[in-house]
């Protein structure tokens, strides 16, 4: 059912309310990067717990988007988005009142399933809001919304709790507060795609025609959000030990660095109209870059490093996944567009959980920074021939056998 006409957002408000619900979600999936050490040190956990608890939202999302990646495509997309805004606000209020691990796990599967509930669907739903149905310009406020809100999210988180009255809570209070407010603006939009039937849980597919596409651009997506999953778990700590500081928002900033940069990319690539397979491919490679100066940061003890490591990774993570994002939007189709983005996303974040648990448990058995440097190295190992693969069918490819012939 959609609200009534004289309640409606026009078609320009709707669309960016729609990003506005991506901006807050992850914004509130992120408010905790720079708290993780200071509950280990509260609450007494080790890395392998601490990388646990931050991956627990991606262990959540996946089965959630895997049981409703066709619900808004049988429900209808605003009732799901207001759905997901709602549980993130009850994954922020959980931070704001924990009070031991257990509040901690708890919290982030909430937040998890915001993410996953949301992200699949907001996505889609964009393509449906874009006003002349520019399918570049879907994908630019869905990454846009999903980047932003990630690189606020540290930034304030570290701020607040470093400077502000109510350390562990206030963020976590505007967070809900940001939750509720989006909520309540999702509900104005009209309907982007109406119900088409009952809904029943079931494993999302790929048209066959489209599934080498699909996966190339998927696996494009897992590798540099295993990346973008580095700095928003373990990274911040060792940018600590680095950088002599226990100072949140500077440790928070690290963070927001990166995927400030990501937003940066992304509005680049979209602006110049970059190939898809282009901007992964030289998205790929600038991440590889990245990962290279992150882990030389820590035999240099060059602090400018690490923040250069942080501009790398982010431009890279923001060149590839919009790439992958706009080919998604390209080859979904319409009856099947919240399916196909949830099986989408689903790969995003197993790439999430294997790199922040993985690095998590190489840290307890061996050191952080060994921790990372094995981490980076098998993603640089799965980045550059996926870079390749990028290379060999896409318009660089097309050029040089024009030039051969």
């Amino acid at each position: 059912m959609n609200p009534p006409r004289s309640a409606r957002l026009p078609p320009r408000a709707a669309f960016w309310a729609g990003s506005a619900a991506l901006f807050v979600t992850l914004m509130s999936a992120n408010l905790p990067t720079p708290l993780y050490q200071v509950y280990k040190q509260r609450f007494g956990f080790s890395n392998s717990v601490l990388t646990l608890i931050y991956a627990t939202y991606a262990l959540v999302l996946i089965p959630s988007l895997l049981a409703f990646g066709q619900l808004s495509d049988r429900v209808g997309r605003r009732r799901v988005i207001a759905m997901g805004l709602g549980a993130a606000a009850v994954g922020d209020g959980l931070f704001a009142a924990a009070q031991g691990t257990g509040w901690l796990f708890a919290a982030r599967g909430v937040q998890g399933l915001a993410v996953g509930v949301i992200t699949g669907t907001a996505t889609a739903a964009l393509v449906e809001l874009e006003p002349r149905g520019d399918r570049r310009r879907a994908a630019l406020g869905a990454v846009l919304g999903q980047a932003s809100g990630g690189a606020l999210g540290p930034l304030l988180g570290g701020v607040l709790d470093q400077w502000a009255p109510l350390p562990r809570t206030l963020s976590f209070l505007v967070g809900v507060l940001a939750a509720v407010a989006a909520g309540l603006l999702v509900l104005r939009i009209p309907e982007p795609h109406p119900p088409t039937g009952k809904w029943r849980p079931q494993i999302p597919s790929v048209p066959a025609e489209h599934r080498a596409e699909f996966f190339r651009a998927g696996l494009t997506a897992a590798l540099v959000w295993a990346v973008g999953a580095l700095f928003l778990s373990v990274v911040p700590a060792y940018a600590g030990t680095l950088l002599k500081t226990k100072n949140l928002a500077v440790l928070g900033g690290i963070s927001a660095v990166a995927l400030a940069a990501t937003c940066a990319a992304q509005w680049f690539s979209l602006r110049m109209r970059v190939h898809p397979d282009t901007g992964q491919l030289a998205g790929l490679l600038t991440m590889v870059a990245g990962l290279v100066v992150l882990v030389a940061a820590n035999p240099l003890a060059s602090p400018p490093a690490l923040v250069v490591a942080a501009v790398l990774a982010g431009l890279g993570l923001g060149m590839s996944f919009v790439g992958a994002q706009t080919q998604i939007n390209r080859l979904a189709p319409g009856q099947r567009r919240g399916e196909v983005t949830a099986a989408f996303i689903t790969m995003v974040y197993l790439g999430v959980s294997v790199s922040a648990i993985g690095v998590g448990v190489l840290s307890d058995v061996l050191s952080r920074f060994a921790g990372i440097t094995i981490v980076s190295a098998v993603i640089v190992a799965g980045a550059i021939p996926t870079a390749l693969w990028h290379a060999r069918v896409g318009p660089l490819a097309a050029r040089f056998h024009r030039g051969v012939r």
